[in-house]
């Protein structure tokens, strides 16, 4: 990583000659302090060493008390949170935003959408809202539907929004002392927390184009990877979990679908490998994305990654990654993330590039 300027000043717009979509700011919200494995081990009743070893994940944050299952902070307060921190950031201004875009698999209520909540608690009023229903590519997802309307000439500064409260999912009382490795999973891989973007018709702030975004369904005759159920009336007193994963098909899938990914935006970009600064790989567990990123093999590029601190908290991940990217990027340099949906298997990703 060098540092030097891949290409020529920033023509502020796209190959299309539609408008380019600048990232302006980022701002981020983990509920709570760190829970270590010691302390969730002990919540739950399972083996510390087995969480060390088979998920790689040291810590993770919950909006809900783990002593008590109170729900602190909801995913409308984390998300209102997270987006604070981005509009308050040099060179944004709240008054400027015209839309507001949310992508979560975990809302806080069916209706009102989540997203609504969080414009109002924002004070927002007036503005189109978008809320996207969707796994680990929810954020990917929103983040192509702000760069879209940037790029339609009509709107100059929106707000890009991800987040979940995987921890309502929880069943807390359960005993797990004989539970199979791959339903203890659900229990200790994922975390909370939120992230936010401020994007721009023209550069400003951090100054970072938003050069691809790829988002597409593969998922054509495949069996889910992960489900998370909606109860109502007449179903909720049926004896099945609210979350299951198929953690065996994502561990064989993910990295595959990973490599074509990166391989994917390159030729979209016309980028060579060796050109890349930074690399943002999918977030599963902190296991899992070491052995994703040595299957990436793009050696030349700094990894930026969270998760073993953060836990897998969803469609937080993608802001807080490029919470990191930003604290070392410099004008002129690359950086590629990667993400991949299991749930119905979609493939996702973005390039950016600090001018």
């Amino acid at each position: 990583m060098n540092g030097t300027h891949h290409g020529p000043a920033d023509p502020g717009g796209r190959p299309d000659g539609s408008r380019q979509a600048y990232l302006a700011s980022v701002g981020t919200a983990l509920p709570g302090d760190p829970v270590d494995n010691a302390t969730l081990a002990k919540t739950l009743g399972v083996n510390e060493e087995w969480i060390e070893h088979f998920i790689g994940t040291r810590t993770r944050h919950f909006a809900r008390d783990l002593g008590t299952g109170e729900v602190r902070w909801s995913l409308a307060d984390l998300c209102a949170q997270a987006a604070q921190r981005a509009l308050s950031a040099p060179g944004c201004d709240p008054d400027d935003v015209e839309f507001v875009v949310l992508g979560t698999a975990t809302p806080d209520t069916l209706m009102p959408a989540t997203v609504n909540h969080v414009a109002d608690q924002l004070g927002l009023d007036q503005v189109p809202t978008f809320q996207l229903q969707s796994g680990c590519a929810g954020a990917v997802q929103a983040l192509s539907v702000a760069r879209s309307m940037i790029a339609s000439g009509e709107y100059r500064t929106g707000l890009v929004i991800g987040g979940d409260v995987c921890s309502k999912h929880l069943d807390l009382q359960r005993d797990l002392s004989g539970a199979a490795p791959g339903d203890l999973v659900n229990f200790v891989l994922f975390g909370d927390g939120a992230g936010a973007a401020v994007l721009t018709a023209e550069p400003a702030g951090q100054r970072v184009a938003v050069r691809e975004v790829l988002n597409r369904f593969t998922g054509l005759g495949r069996e889910p990877g992960q489900v998370i159920e909606w109860f109502g009336l007449a179903d909720r007193h049926e004896d099945r979990q609210a979350l299951t994963e198929d953690y065996k098909a994502i561990e064989e899938s993910v990295p595959v679908m990973a490599v074509e990914i990166l391989w994917e935006l390159l030729g979209e970009l016309d980028w060579q490998p060796e050109e890349l600064d930074y690399l943002l790989p999918p977030q599963l567990s902190g296991r899992m994305t070491s052995l994703i990123t040595e299957r990436l093999d793009v050696p030349s590029a700094t990894e930026i990654s969270c998760v073993a601190d953060t836990g897998n908290n969803g469609n937080a991940l993608p802001f807080l990654q490029i919470e990191r990217l930003l604290e070392g990027m410099t004008a002129g340099q690359r950086a590629l993330a990667v993400a991949v949906e299991s749930s119905k298997w979609i493939k996702a990703g973005f390039a950016l590039e600090k001018i």
